[in-house]
C-alpha cells in the first residue's frame, strides 16, 4: 500500500509540473481507431447533496448521515471492474460530478485517481475536473483537493443576484461565489471553468447581461452558460405551474443566449460548443470527448457511460446507466464489482446519430476524417451532399457543407435543435438507401 501512496504522489507531482505548461488546443484534432478504442474518459458520480435546488432533477440524495468508507470502497471497486471489462489503456480525464462532489473528501477523490492510475494509464497531463459549490469549498479544502489530484474546478455559481439565488434554492450568495471563484483561481490559475444560468422566471435581459459583464471582472478562461429548463418534478417546476412564479419567456431567453454570446466573443472568448466558452486555449478535454463520442466509463449512483466490453470480448458500443439508489448501487457492487442496471448495445445508426448530434455542438462539427472512423462507406457528402434541405441551410449561412466536414456557422449553433429536425431525418432515410459494404465468403 505504501508503493501504491508513493506512486499516486509522483502523479500528482508530474500533473502539478504539467498543468503549468502551454495547453494545446486539441479541439477536431481526429485520433487514430486504434488509439480510440483504448482510451476514455472517466465520469465519477457522488451523489449527496446538503439540500435540493428548485430547479434540479439530478440523480442526488439529501443524507442523514453518509457512510463516506463504503462508498469510497464502492467507487473504487466499480472503477477497477469497468476499466478491466472495457480494456481501456489509458484514461485522458476524470470528472467528479453530482450532486456535489466537493463535500466529498479528497481522500475519496485520491483514492479513486489512486486505483485508476494501477489499472491503466493516467498521464500527469491528465485532466481531473471536481465540481465545487460555494459553501462546501473554502480555500482550505480545494487545497486539499489540489492535493489529491485534482488539477480544474468547476464552480456552480449559476447567478450573482441573491435573489435569483434564493428562488433557484442554492446555498450560497453572490459574494459567496465570488469569494470561492477568487480562492479557485489563486489555486487552479487558468484552470477554473464557471457556470452561468439564464432564461430564470421573471429574468431581465439587461440584468442579465450587467451580471454577466461583472462576472467578466472575476472569472478565468473558461464560462459556461446553461439555459434553465423547468423539469417535472421539481419545487420550481410546481411554482411555475401553480402560478405562483412566471413561465420563464422562451424568446427573453433566446436574446440573452445571443447577447450573452456576443459579450464573450469580444472579449476574447471562443464559442467552442453550444454552452461553452473559453481563452487561451482553457478547452474541456473531458466534455471533448463526450462531443466526438470517444467512450467514457460512468462510476457511481445514477451514471452514464458509453463503451465497447473489449476486455469480455465485445465489439458492439453500449449505453450503460449504473443503478440510481446510492444504498442499492452499493450492495451490487459488493455482489457483482459493478452496480450497472441498464446495458444497451447501440446500433451502427445509432452511434452515427450521436456521433452527427453531438459533433455539430462544437464550432469544429463533424469532420469528414472523424465521421470515417465511425463509417467509412457512407460520407457525409453521401448523405447530406444532394439534400434540398441541406442546401437551403448552407444558403441561410447556419450550416457549412465542405472539404473539411459538416458544422453549424456561429449564428447556426444559436438554432441547432432546429437544425437535427432536419440533419437527422436525413441520415436516417441515407441509412436506409445506402448499398451495403459486400461481406466476403469462406
Amino acid at each position: 500500500m505504501a508503493s501504491s501512496r508513493v506512486r499516486i504522489g509522483r502523479w500528482v507531482a508530474a500533473a502539478r509540473a504539467a498543468q503549468r505548461r502551454p495547453r494545446a488546443d486539441s479541439l477536431g484534432q481526429p485520433r487514430s481507431p486504434e488509439s480510440a478504442s483504448t482510451r476514455a474518459a472517466l465520469y465519477v458520480h457522488w451523489p449527496y447533496c446538503e439540500k435540493r435546488c428548485s430547479y434540479c432533477n439530478f440523480n442526488k440524495y439529501i443524507p442523514r448521515g453518509v457512510e463516506e468508507g463504503a462508498m469510497r470502497n464502492c467507487l473504487v471497486t466499480e472503477a477497477r471492474t469497468l476499466l478491466r471489462l472495457s480494456g481501456v489503456q489509458r484514461v485522458e480525464s476524470v470528472f467528479f460530478g453530482g450532486g456535489t462532489p466537493s463535500l466529498a473528501s479528497p481522500h475519496t477523490v485520491a483514492a479513486v485517481l489512486e486505483a485508476v492510475a494501477q489499472e491503466t494509464l493516467l498521464p500527469a497531463d491528465s485532466e481531473v475536473t471536481l465540481e465545487a459549490n460555494p459553501t462546501s469549498a473554502p480555500g482550505s479544502r480545494l487545497a486539499a483537493f489540489g492535493a489529491a489530484g485534482v488539477n480544474r474546478l468547476s464552480i456552480g455559481l449559476q447567478s450573482l443576484d441573491d435573489t435569483e439565488l434564493q428562488l433557484l434554492g442554492r446555498t450560497h450568495s453572490a459574494g459567496d461565489g465570488l469569494q470561492t471563484l477568487a480562492e479557485a483561481r489563486r489555486l487552479f490559475p487558468g484552470r477554473v471553468s464557471v457556470d452561468l444560468m439564464l432564461g430564470l422566471p421573471a429574468q431581465k435581459v439587461e440584468a442579465w447581461l450587467r451580471q454577466l459583464q461583472r462576472l467578466l471582472y472575476h472569472c478565468d478562461d473558461h464560462l459556461s452558460l446553461y439555459q434553465l429548463t423547468l423539469e417535472r418534478g421539481t419545487s420550481l417546476f410546481a411554482q411555475v405551474q401553480q402560478g405562483t412564479l412566471p413561465a420563464p419567456d422562451p424568446d427573453l431567453a433566446a436574446e440573452m443566449y445571443q447577447e450573452g454570446r456576443t459579450v464573450l466573443r469580444d472579449a476574447g472568448f471562443r464559442q467552442y460548443e453550444v454552452s461553452n466558452f473559453a481563452r487561451n486555449g482553457a478547452l474541456s478535454t473531458h466534455n471533448r470527448t463526450y462531443w466526438q463520442c470517444g467512450q467514457y466509463l460512468g462510476i457511481g449512483p445514477g451514471a452514464h457511460g458509453r463503451f465497447v466490453s473489449q476486455g469480455a470480448g465485445g465489439h458492439t458500443r453500449e449505453a450503460r446507466i449504473q443503478t440510481l439508489e446510492p444504498d442499492n448501487w452499493m450492495k451490487e457492487v459488493m455482489l457483482f464489482g459493478h452496480g450497472t442496471r441498464k446495458c444497451v448495445p447501440l446500433s451502427k445508426l445509432e452511434v452515427l446519430e450521436e456521433v452527427l448530434a453531438m459533433g455539430l455542438r462544437t464550432d469544429v462539427g463533424v469532420t469528414h476524417q472523424h465521421w470515417q472512423q465511425f463509417e467509412p462507406q457512407l460520407t457525409l457528402w453521401d448523405v447530406f451532399g444532394g439534400s434540398r434541405e441541406v442546401e437551403e441551410l448552407r444558403a441561410q449561412g447556419l450550416l457549412l457543407l465542405d472539404h473539411r466536414g459538416l458544422r453549424c456557422s456561429w449564428e447556426g449553433l444559436a438554432v441547432l435543435d432546429s437544425l437535427l429536425m432536419i440533419l437527422l431525418p436525413q441520415l436516417q432515410e441515407a441509412w436506409q438507401h445506402r448499398t451495403p459494404s459486400p461481406v466476403s465468403g469462406g
